[in-house]
C-alpha cells in the first residue's frame, strides 16, 4: 500500500480515534501502479460559463509490460467518468485500455468500521492506575456494526464497548484517500511513460465582471475587466494553464447535480494579459501564465484594461403601446421614468477591442470630493468588438416626464388621430437631451411634431429634444394611425 494512502487514512482515522496500521498488499493489488500529484508534469485547465471544465492531466508514469492496473489519484471528485479519455504520449500505438474503473468509495472512519466486519482489530481503553492512565490493547473481531459496532471479545458478544481509539490492522484495498481512475492496460511497449488523461468535470465555472469608472464630465471612462473562476470540484489545480470559453455550448441535460461549497476564499490575482482569439463559435481566453485554483476558492484575474475612452450618458422615456389603443382619461398627466444609461463602443481605437464576455458591469463616478461612488450596474451580454453597449445604471431623480393626450379622434372605422404633449422638466444645473420613444404601432404618419423626429423601426419614432439647465421643454406632435 502506498505510504501517501496510508497517511491520508491515518489522519482521517485518527481524527476520530481510528488508527490504521501498514501491511503488505494482497497480491491483486502488487502488480498495480499507481500515480499522484508527484508524477504530474503538465496541467491545463478549461473552464466553460457553464459549469463544466475540461481538465487535460499530463503525468510521467511507470507502466508495466502485460496487463496491469494503473491507479490514476488526485482528479476532480465532480469528473463525469463517461468523458475520460486516456493516451500514452510516448508509445501510443503500445498502450491500449482494457478496462476503466471510476473509485469515489472513499476513505472515513464510518466506511472503514464497515469494511471490517468480520475482521479482527485491537480497542484501545485507557485506565486509570492510581493518579496516572495507561493503555490498554483489547482483540476483537467486529461481527455486526448497524448504528454500532457488535463486538466478539474472548468468546463472547459484546455491544457499547467503550474505547479511546481503534487500531486496524490493514486499509481494504477497496478505499481511497481521493477519488480516483483505475485503468486496466495492455503495454506492448517500454516501462516509463507519459500519459494524458483529459476528462470533463462539473462544478467548475466562471463569469466575468466589470468596473467601469466614469469621469466627472460624463465624457470619458476608465473600464477594468476581471474573470471570477469558482472551484468546487473536490480538487485543487496547482500550477494550471487557465482557459476560458465564452459562449453558449449546446449539452444535454444530466439530472445529477451537485452543490457548490457554501463556504468560499475568494483571492484576486494582479493585472496579467489574457490572449483572446476566435475558436470554433466562441471566444477562447488563455492566461499568459500559470495559476493556482485551489478547492472551494473564488479567484479573480485581470482579463482587460482601458482608459479614457469616450462614453455618452443618455437619458430616455420609453412610451407605452397602451396609449395608443383608446382616448387617456381625463385627470393628471402620466408620469414616465427618465431612465438613464452610458453608451460606448467596444472599438479598438477607443483602447479595446477585445471580444467581452457576458457579465456584470459595476459603474462608479467620483462626487465632488473626489471619492468613488457606485452609481449603478447592468448585465451585458457577449459583445464582440465594434459593437455598442448601452449601460442602464438607474432612473433620473432630477428630470421629470410628463404625458398628456391633448386630443383623440377616430376618423374611420380602423383610423385615428392622437395628439401628445410631453412635458420635460430638468432641475440639474447643467443642459440635457431626452431621447423620447414613442411606440405607435399600426401604419402611421406624422403630421405635425415640435421637434424633428426619426423612425427608429416599422412601429416607432424617436424625438431628441433638448433642454435647458433648470428649464422646462415640452414636445407635441400629432399622428394618424391605421390599425
Amino acid at each position: 500500500m502506498p505510504s501517501r494512502l496510508f497517511f491520508a487514512a491515518l489522519l482521517i482515522a485518527t481524527s476520530i480515534g481510528v488508527t490504521a496500521r501498514p501491511s503488505a498488499q494482497p497480491a491483486a493489488q502488487q502488480s498495480a501502479s499507481t500515480t499522484t500529484l508527484d508524477d504530474q508534469a503538465e496541467l491545463a485547465v478549461t473552464v466553460y460559463n457553464s459549469d463544466l471544465a475540461l481538465v487535460r492531466d499530463v503525468r510521467n508514469v511507470q507502466i508495466a509490460r502485460g496487463t496491469s492496473d494503473l491507479q490514476f489519484m488526485d482528479i476532480a471528485a465532480t469528473v463525469n467518468p463517461a468523458t475520460v479519455h486516456f493516451r500514452s504520449l510516448t508509445e501510443p500505438g503500445r498502450v491500449s485500455v482494457l478496462e476503466q474503473n471510476y473509485e469515489y468509495d472513499l476513505l472515513e472512519p464510518e466506511k472503514l468500521l464497515r469494511k471490517y466486519v468480520g475482521r479482527e482489530v485491537t480497542l484501545v481503553r485507557t485506565r486509570m492506575d492510581g493518579s496516572t492512565s495507561r493503555d490498554e490493547d483489547v482483540k476483537a473481531r467486529l461481527i455486526s456494526y448497524n448504528n454500532a459496532p457488535v463486538w466478539e471479545i474472548g468468546g463472547e458478544i459484546v455491544t457499547g464497548m467503550p474505547a479511546t481509539h481503534i487500531r486496524f490492522p490493514e486499509l481494504p484495498g477497496n478505499l481511497f484517500s481521493h477519488p480516483t481512475l483505475i485503468w486496466t492496460l495492455d503495454n506492448t511497449g517500454g516501462t516509463r511513460h507519459r500519459v494524458e488523461a483529459s476528462y470533463l468535470a462539473r462544478s467548475l465555472s466562471w463569469i466575468a465582471d466589470y468596473v467601469l469608472t466614469v469621469g466627472r464630465d460624463d465624457k470619458t471612462a476608465d473600464i477594468d475587466g476581471w474573470v471570477t473562476v469558482t472551484n468546487g470540484s473536490g480538487t485543487s489545480f496547482k500550477h494550471a494553464q487557465l482557459q476560458l470559453v465564452a459562449g453558449d455550448l449546446n449539452r444535454v441535460k444530466n439530472e445529477l447535480h451537485r452543490a457548490l461549497a457554501d463556504q468560499v476564499v475568494v483571492t484576486a490575482e494582479a493585472r496579467a494579459p489574457m490572449a483572446q482569439e476566435s475558436f470554433s463559435d466562441y471566444h477562447l481566453y488563455t492566461l499568459a501564465r500559470k495559476t493556482t485554483i485551489n478547492n472551494a476558492e473564488t479567484k479573480q484575474v485581470s482579463m482587460l484594461g482601458a482608459s479614457a475612452f469616450p462614453v455618452q450618458k443618455r437619458y430616455v422615456v420609453d412610451g407605452n403601446y397602451a396609449y395608443y389603443r383608446i382616448a387617456q382619461r381625463t385627470g393628471a398627466p402620466i408620469k414616465d421614468n427618465v431612465e438613464v444609461f452610458y453608451q460606448f463602443r467596444n472599438e479598438e481605437k477607443a483602447g479595446l477591442g477585445m471580444p467581452m464576455p457576458a457579465g456584470t458591469v459595476r459603474v462608479y463616478q467620483a462626487d465632488s470630493r473626489g471619492g468613488l461612488q457606485f452609481v449603478g450596474e447592468d448585465r451585458i451580454d457577449h459583445t464582440p468588438k465594434d459593437e455598442t453597449l448601452n449601460l442602464k445604471i438607474g432612473t433620473a431623480f432630477d428630470i421629470v416626464s410628463e404625458r398628456k393626450q391633448t386630443d383623440f379622434q377616430r376618423i374611420a372605422s380602423d383610423v385615428y388621430e392622437f395628439e401628445y404633449a410631453i412635458t420635460l422638466r430638468n432641475h440639474k444645473d447643467v443642459p440635457v437631451t431626452v431621447e423620447v420613444n414613442e411606440p405607435i404601432g399600426g401604419t402611421w404618419r406624422m403630421l405635425s411634431s415640435s421637434h424633428p423626429f426619426e423612425k427608429t423601426a416599422a412601429f416607432a419614432a424617436q424625438f431628441k429634444v433638448p433642454v435647458a439647465p433648470d428649464g422646462t421643454s415640452t414636445l407635441t406632435y400629432r399622428v394618424r394611425v391605421n390599425y
